[in-house]
């Protein structure tokens, strides 16, 4: 942070070109935890969905009790709790890793009920088709179900991503500094927060805008009828 206590303040425009290389140092790790959570997100909640649809109710009982938890509860105590509460127990992860998987843990199960939507809407058919076939519950899944499935729910899928941008800053709480935390920091180093706080916004407008374009290009690009997994 040495460069906040280089910032030229003399005028509003050269206090706002000195502060832009310092948001953009923050922007990169905004943009690097919400594609770490996101992708973590789209895993985790695809398992969380199969295991859902699972047959033995040992397994989708407890998994929709822990689930509905996750949704229910605010990010921040999930991520006091792996931050804080886990190394007494021994797991001890970096800040940076440690808020990417509290956003991918709580948007997972949010994704989870994205992917079961996308899934219930397969017609009845291909399940009794590959029942037919004789396929494997994984080969379903893979081959059949899910390539067909993704395509219905890329908007939504997109949604989350842009919900994820916007959650980043509370990755401050564990000493991670992105792009809003820098913003403030630079404010309260110069007692000027209209001008951080306004670039911040305007430079998390356009990575929302352009998370929103490429969402919409991939929703015209991917086939309606399904993608194929292999």
């Amino acid at each position: 942070m040495t460069g906040v206590l280089s910032i030229d303040t003399s005028s509003n425009w050269a206090f706002a070109l000195s502060a832009i290389p310092i948001l953009l140092h923050g922007l990169v790790v905004t943009v690097a935890a919400a594609s770490l959570g996101f992708t973590l997100a789209l895993v985790v909640g695809l398992l969380f969905v199969i295991l859902r649809r699972s047959r033995s109710w040992l397994i989708t009982w407890p998994l929709a009790c822990f689930l509905e938890f996750i949704r229910d509860t605010p990010l921040l105590i999930q991520l006091f709790f792996l931050y804080y509460v886990l190394p007494s127990y021994g797991i001890t992860l970096p800040a940076f890793l440690t808020g990417a998987a509290a956003i991918g843990l709580q948007y997972g199960a949010y994704m989870a009920e994205i992917y079961r939507a996308g899934i219930e809407a397969i017609g009845r058919g291909q399940w009794e088709a590959s029942v037919a076939l004789n396929l494997g519950r994984r080969t379903v899944y893979r081959d059949v179900i899910i390539p067909q499935a993704i395509p219905r729910i890329i908007p939504a899928l997109g949604n989350c991503l842009v919900s994820i941008l916007k959650e980043t800053p509370i990755l401050y709480t564990v000493s991670v500094l992105e792009m809003l935390n820098y913003a403030i920091i630079i404010g309260d180093r110069t007692y000027q927060y209209t001008i951080p706080l306004t670039l911040a916004g305007a430079l998390m407008l356009i990575m929302t805008t352009i998370c929103a374009y490429l969402v919409r290009w991939v929703e015209l690009i991917v086939p309606r009828r399904g993608i194929p997994l292999r």
